[in-house]
């Protein structure tokens, strides 16, 4: 299982973006129309999908493809600045990607 440590920063951020609606965060390896790597985005869900496994992530619900965890080290860092729109993917030996975006595709009621 891979883990997800969120700063408070980050955090706080998921949590605004969140709001009230429930939601599923899914970290996902995003290839399509990319002509080379694929581009890591956070989508907020309703639900798990079929082939959605769980990352452990405290105080959210983060789920990860599961084809998708090959791209990934079993420990990572979400970050976020102040002023800053996107979040930072690291591990102890990469930076996934510094300008992570946040997708929310859940119906609103």
């Amino acid at each position: 299982m891979i883990k997800l440590e969120i700063t408070p920063v980050a955090a706080r951020r998921l949590e605004e973006t969140l709001g009230e609606q429930p939601g599923i965060i899914k970290l996902y390896y995003d290839t399509e129309g990319c002509g080379c790597d694929g581009i890591n985005t956070l989508i907020i869900q309703d639900q798990k999908g079929n082939f959605d496994v769980p990352m452990e992530a405290k105080r959210f619900s983060f789920v990860i493809d599961q084809q998708h965890q090959i791209f990934y080290e079993d420990t990572m860092w979400l970050d976020a600045e102040e002023n800053y729109p996107s979040f930072k993917l690291s591990s102890k030996s990469a930076t996934y990607s510094t300008n992570v975006l946040v997708r929310d595709t859940r119906h609103k009621a």
